[in-house]
């Protein structure tokens, strides 16, 4: 089990269908809304390191800008190869603020 910190406040989280990147104890989050439900992976691509939150979202996947793999934004999951996943991180709201377990 990890240890539940502050991510952010709610009013910094991104619009629908948008990545934010954030940087919280030494971990760099892709952090994406997505049916109204803020969802957290790790911003280096697994395939190449690309900048996952650069990337476009479509269809609930992150697709890297650099080599255009998608990432199912709830599982991490690689459209692209079934051994392939990004990291994800739970994410709770509490209060105002927006909570990740790292």
């Amino acid at each position: 089990m990890g240890e539940w910190v502050r991510l952010c406040g709610r009013e910094e989280l991104p619009s629908e269908s948008e990545a934010k990147e954030f940087c919280v104890r030494g971990h760099t989050l892709c952090v994406a809304t997505l049916n109204g439900k803020p969802l957290a992976l790790d911003n280096v691509c697994p395939h190449r390191g690309g900048p996952l939150a650069e990337g476009a979202i479509e269809h609930g996947k992150i697709v890297c800008p650099w080599h255009q793999w998608e990432f199912d934004l709830a599982t991490g999951q690689a459209k692209q190869a079934a051994t392939v996943k990004a990291m994800t991180y739970p994410l709770r709201q509490q209060d105002d603020d927006v909570l990740v377990e790292i």
